[in-house]
Order: C-alpha cells, then structure tokens, then sequence
C-alpha cells in the first residue's frame, strides 16, 4: 500500500505520534494509500523548519524564486499524467477533467505568480518639496495553507505559489480525504531543488492538524479554502492574535437565464456549472433562475442534455460523472434530495444512488445528476450548500425578482448572468450581491483579478495582485528632503 508521509525540511518524516489514517478510493470505497495522522507536534516540528528556512529564503533574489517556481511547474507538466492520474484516483473525478483542468491551473497558478514576482512595483509619493514617501512590501513569516479536497493540487497551489513567490516560508495542510496530489507536489520539490523547510505538507485531520496550524503563535498568516463553519471557527481563533487572514469558503450560487440569450450555449454552459466535478465545485450553479417565457423550452433541453451525461468509472475515457468523495459526501447529498421530496420539490431527473458503473466500483459513492423544480426560493434546499450534483431550477418574472431570489442566500461568492441585453447585464451584475459575475459564461478565470466572495461565502480576496500583497506587510518609509 502506498505511503504518504509529512514532508519537513525538505525530509518525507513519519507522523510524531506513529499512527496513520487510510486513503480511500471513493470510485471503489477501499483504501488504496495510508496517510500520516498528523499532530500538534508535526506542526510544531514543520513551522520550526519554516522559521530557519524563512531568513534565507525571503532574502533570495526574486529573480531565483521565479526560477524555482517555474521548474517546479514545468516538473508538474512533465509528469502531467501521473499527477492527473492521482487526483482522479484520490478523489473520483473523472480523469479527463483533472488531465486536462485541475492540473493544467495549478501549473499555470506556479508560472503565473513566479512571473508577477518580477514585476512588483512600491508606490512613492512626493510630499511637496520636504520628503519622499514609499512603500516597501516584506514577507510577512511562516504562513499557514489549508487547501480542500474537491481541487486539491489546484487550489493548494493558488496559495503555496504567491506564498514561496512573495519569500514567505509555508507550512501547509491538504485535505486528509485527497492527500495524494500535495505528496507528488512535495516529491517535486526536492526534484528541482527548492531549499529545505521553505514549503512544509503536514498530512491529517483539521481538528488536530489545522487546529494546531490556526492556533501557532508563530504562524503570521493563515490562507484557508473550505466550508463556512470551519472558515467561522478559523475567524474566531485567530482574531485575538490579529493574524491575517483569508477565509474562502461556500457558495450557493445563482445561475441566471433571461429569455433572449441564446437558449442551446446557454444550456450547456448550465449542465457544466452544474455538474462540473459531479457539482463538488464553490463556484457552480446550483440554482438556476429562468424566466419564466423560457422555462419550459429551457427545461427541455437542459433536462435532455444533463440525462446523456456519461456517469462511470472515473478512470475510463469518455466518463463525465464520477464519484462523489466519500461516502459521508454522498450521505450528506442524498439527504438534501430527500429533504427537496420533503419541501415539495418534483424530482425532474435523477434523485437516487447510481447504480455502480463496473465490478471494479462495486463499492462506490456514485449519485445520479439531479434536476429539481418546484421549490420555493427560500427553502432550506435553496438555502444551503449542498455540493453534489444537484441543481434546482426556479422562475421568475422581472429583474427586481430575479435579484431578490439571486441575493436571499446568506452567501455571496458567483454568479453567472445570461442574456443579450447589455445594459440589463451591467445593470444587473452591480445588484447582485457576489464577489464575481460571469456574463454570458461560467468559470472564464483571469488570475490577474482578485478573487473572493461576500457575506458567508469569505473575507479577504486572493488572485493576482491581492495574492502578492495578502503575504506582504507594507512598510511606509518617508525620507526627508
């Protein structure tokens, strides 16, 4: 079985405490890898490493950092397919989703900031003719990553790569449900060089391992993706020691269909917010709000399209729907399909366990597409993540009840806008109440633009600038003339 450890000072290190944790496959629902069940001493021994690798590390040219940065990238491309290879088998993706989107943007995440690096530019501002004052940008010290389990290489990589780029030291925490991606990461990083104890991986469960990383009084920063209540329990541990913080966390988010757009792109673009990565995604579109002239030729064909979805084995080519993460996640979804039964929803397609697509995933945590109409807007359905493969679709009749309906959940991280009036599409995306507006898309990314959600969907924004500066502190300098 395979064996993943801690990766401390540039070392792959056994667990302090001796006791490991299975990996399952959630295609079959048996364990394949053993992961270290980390611990507050782990933590202790990865930040120690963090701290003395800081000193040289934020003192190395950036010119040095970008190289290192992007060998680390070019390694993840040359071995492209066994990266792709071992997030579909950690977390049920279908494998051509991760060959050709997760890992392709984690690479770009590690070239785009190894470039930003050197173009970063300080303010100056002349005071009259009495002084000069600029601003210097430092790295801020050892930095805590906890990155989830639905993108793991991707979203892990959207912190380390500003973090290292910036000079601060990291260490980092992935998911205990999808470790697989952040230990080939660590391998990578001993093959092209990256000094010892700058990026840190300590494997285990968030209430010991990220508990423990949260609270370390020489942690300065914490960048943390995941759900709502963690995201509210990281806020209100590291409040009292004024640490920086960036907290991305759910979303419900809105889908809206207006009966101009273009009736067959705008349906495709919903079955992939949908049901991209089985619906396991922040950012999908879980209610679809279409007006009401165009619902039923809507329904229609987005019912049609989302029944020829291809759900299988995800290692198989031509598979669409893979598993869900674990059978926990598939507990939890399948519950809200009851709940929708409950509220008096009409399940339009799906709704139940699928049938296992091969022997092979006999065991696996498979749940069919699922369309649901007739919910009122603020029911539970439509007001909570749910983060499967399930879509509920809703009518409207005017602009002012489609915001109203798009606004009414207590989070704020997308939207998608579809229509072919320009002005009601500038109009609308300044009242909606998010943190990104996709116009006539879904997913279009741009990582020169922060990014980020309202009300319980985050604090703090991440991405292109905003990332560079997230682990700096500035520092104002005024020189008198």
């Amino acid at each position: 079985m395979i064996e993943i450890p801690h990766f401390i000072g540039g070392a792959f290190v056994p667990p302090a405490a001796g006791t490991w944790l299975d990996d399952i496959e959630p295609a079959t629902g048996k364990p394949y890898a053993r992961i270290a069940d980390g611990t507050a001493e782990d933590v202790e021994r990865a930040v120690t490493a963090a701290e003395a690798a800081f000193p040289a590390w934020s003192n190395t040219p950036a010119g040095e950092r970008s190289r290192l940065l992007l060998a680390l990238a070019q390694r993840i491309e040359d071995e492209l397919e066994n990266f792709a290879r071992a997030e579909s088998i950690d977390s049920g993706k279908p494998l051509q989703a991760a060959r050709t989107l997760d890992i392709p943007r984690a690479i770009a995440n590690l070239r785009f900031f190894a470039t930003a690096i050197l173009h970063e530019r300080s303010d100056l501002h002349a005071t009259d003719h009495t002084a000069l004052n600029y601003t210097l940008r430092r790295p801020r010290g050892v930095a805590g990553l906890i990155s989830p389990w639905n993108l793991p290489l991707y979203l892990l990589t959207w912190k380390v790569a500003p973090a290292l780029a910036t000079g601060c030291t990291a260490v980092a925490k992935p998911s205990e449900i999808t470790p697989m991606t952040a230990h080939l990461l660590a391998r990578a990083c001993q093959q092209v060089g990256l000094p010892d104890g700058v990026l840190n991986i300590v494997h285990g469960l968030g209430s010991k391992v990220g508990a423990a990383l949260v609270a370390h009084p020489r942690v300065t920063t914490i960048s943390f993706t995941g759900g709502t209540a963690t995201g509210r329990a990281i806020a209100a541990a590291t409040s009292p020691a004024f640490k920086k913080v960036a907290l991305e966390m759910g979303g419900k988010n809105p889908f809206l269909v207006f009966a101009d757009a273009y009736l067959e792109e705008t349906v495709e673009a919903a079955v992939r917010a949908g049901f991209s990565n089985q619906g396991q995604i922040c950012l999908c579109g879980s209610r679809v709000l279409v007006e009401r002239r165009a619902l039923e030729p809507f329904l229609q064909r987005f019912v049609a399209r989302v029944r020829n979805l291809k759900l299988g084995d995800p290692l198989e080519p031509g598979t669409e729907q893979g598993s869900l993460v674990s059978a926990q996640h598939r507990d939890k979804v399948l519950s809200y399909i009851a709940l929708a039964k409950e509220e008096g929803g009409t399940i339009l397609l799906g709704g139940n366990p699928a049938p296992p697509p091969n022997a092979r995933c006999q065991d696996g945590y498979f749940v069919e597409p699922t369309i649901i109409t007739g919910l009122s807007p603020e029911c539970r359905v439509n007001m909570e993540e749910i983060f499967g493969p399930v879509v509920t679709v809703l009518p409207f009749e005017t602009e002012d009840e489609a915001i109203a309906i798009a606004n009414a959940t207590d989070y704020g991280l997308a939207a998608s806008l579809w229509t072919r009036d320009l002005s009601r599409a500038h109009r609308l995306a300044d009242r909606i109440a998010c943190g990104i507006v996709w116009v006539n898309c879904w997913m279009l990314r741009d990582l020169r633009v922060p990014f980020g959600g309202m009300k319980a969907s985050g604090v703090g924004r991440e991405g292109g600038e905003e990332a560079l500066h997230f682990f700096t502190e500035p520092k104002n300098v005024c020189v008198k003339l």
